[in-house]
């Protein structure tokens, strides 16, 4: 099954599941346990992308696997009587269950071979900042962070231009062993959207730990002056680890998107082979 889920992070130690912490993966294992006599659905989940604690999402997917029986009716599901899972009565009943800073949005059978987080092509963040001199409109500390310097959108496209493509992101990125930071950045973009509104939308292929929040962090030394336009590229270059990382708080999750069914497994295959440098030739 696949699942789209949306959540306010500032209340979640992150994505996985953690002793004695509250977590995303962690509460939707309750609720999905949580089912009627005779009804079961796995606790294992599958997600398109982690999130770190306080990171929110409004477009992230997950999948859970069920087992059919052999004439093809669904075990462990509801179903109707054409043995069709009835998955809008098993969303209602989630979202019964689940505290109001997490909602299941959508529920349905994933065509065969999809994978949550190997089969997608790529996902999209989006990074909220108010360089307001007062700071941030109450109603929305919770998702956009205060600057409180004049930011300058071109200087911070110009800056970004330089970093999309297939490259080693080790410097934007909390490495972990035996992964891979290489990475094909397809979106950084810069946009005003309110007088005192910064956003950024950014779109990988995959993103390493931390990766978003320190591209951002950096760049927004360059919008208020304090870098020259080529420091972020610089990073890149010497692969030497930045010092700013953007709060949690202005990140948002807001999309994964997946290639068309017939190319699901096949995507899921090739994502699985860990990335080394002679695709940077």
């Amino acid at each position: 099954m696949r699942v789209d889920v949306s959540y306010d992070g500032i209340d979640f130690s992150g994505w996985a599941k953690q002793p004695d912490r509250r977590t995303v993966q962690g509460v939707l294992e309750e609720a999905f346990a949580r089912q009627p006599p005779g009804v079961e659905v796995p606790h294992s989940i599958v997600v398109a992308g982690r999130t770190d604690a306080g990171v929110h999402a409004t477009g992230q997917v997950i999948h859970i696997d069920v087992v059919p029986y052999a004439d093809g009716a669904y075990t462990r599901l509801p179903v109707d009587d054409h043995g069709v899972p009835e998955l809008d009565r098993m969303r209602h009943r989630w979202n019964r269950y689940l505290p109001p800073d997490i909602r299941v949005l959508r529920a349905r059978v994933a065509p065969a071979g999809f994978d949550a987080r190997f089969s997608a092509v790529r996902r999209h963040y989006v990074y909220q900042v108010s360089d307001a001199p007062w700071g941030v409109d109450p109603l929305r500390r919770n998702d956009t962070l205060a600057w409180g310097r004049a930011l300058d959108v071109e200087r911070m496209n110009a800056a970004s231009a330089a970093l999309v493509g297939l490259n080693d992101f080790k410097a934007y990125c909390k490495q972990r062993e035996g992964a891979t930071t290489i990475r094909e950045l397809q979106r950084l973009r810069w946009e005003r959207v309110e007088p005192h509104l910064v956003r950024a939308h950014v779109s990988a292929d995959a993103f390493c730990h931390s990766m978003v929040r320190s591209l951002v962090g950096e760049i927004l030394h360059v919008g208020d002056g304090r870098r020259n336009q080529q420091w972020p590229v610089e990073l890149l270059r010497k692969g030497v680890r930045g010092s700013t990382v953007a709060p949690a708080h202005g990140l948002c999750l807001v999309g994964v998107d997946y290639p068309p069914d017939e190319e699901l497994a096949d995507r899921a295959e090739r994502t699985r082979k860990v990335r080394d440098h002679t695709e940077l030739s």
